[in-house]
């Protein structure tokens, strides 16, 4: 149930972020394939978050540019960090993580 929640959710997020942002390209941007390419990424990583009981999804922030992504925000351990890292590098789709997390006790 919890798994479905998470795959609903993401699924509406990525719809809503094309929706607020359109499809237009303009000079100097991505391409629209990889504007969508990113934004599931970023759906995916923030899916995983929700379904691990290790990190706290609402906590973390995560954006996705080119296939890096990046997460900022707090983690309550250096283990949270590291775990949200692992699960970010896992993704199909990442080419790189920059790992931003504050550890905050």
């Amino acid at each position: 149930m919890q798994f479905i929640r998470a795959i609903a959710f993401a699924a509406i997020a990525g719809t809503a972020i094309l929706t607020a942002t359109g499809c237009a390209v303009v000079r100097q941007q991505e391409p629209v394939g990889a504007y969508v390419d990113d934004a599931a990424i970023t759906t995916s990583v923030k899916a995983r978050f929700v379904n691990d009981k290790t990190v706290d999804a609402g906590a973390i922030n995560v954006q996705t540019l080119k296939g890096t992504v990046i997460l900022a925000g707090f983690a309550k351990s250096s283990a949270e960090k590291m775990q949200a890292e692992s699960i970010a590098r896992n993704v199909k789709g990442v080419t790189a993580v920059r790992n931003e997390l504050v550890v905050r006790p």
